[in-house]
């Protein structure tokens, strides 16, 4: 499936890569706290609060990696020449909401 996998052409650097990956890491953390909360069959209240905070997390995240996406390959594309970039990160924008 190599087709659909794009890459970026400017790298992130290692200290945004850290950042992204220590968010992913604990989101991951708090998905197995609600797995384990789900089997050990825990109030239906305090479930609901860890997936609140799971989805505060990823939205927080998406907004970190679209901010990257602007400052980088937005503007890259633009200086190129390509203005059907600004549709596309409109388009990103949205599905972030």
């Amino acid at each position: 499936m190599e087709c659909c996998a794009r890459k970026k052409h400017t790298p992130r650097d290692e200290e945004t890569k850290k950042t992204l990956q220590n968010r992913l890491n604990r989101m991951i953390g708090q998905l197995n706290g609600i797995k384990n909360m789900v089997e050990e069959n825990r109030y239906c209240g305090d479930i609901l609060i860890q997936i609140a905070a799971v989805q505060s997390a990823l939205q927080n995240l998406g907004y970190m990696v679209l901010q990257d996406h602007m400052e980088t390959c937005v503007v890259e594309e633009i200086r190129q020449g390509n203005a059907d970039i600004v549709d596309e990160a409109v388009d990103l924008m949205k599905k972030l909401k």
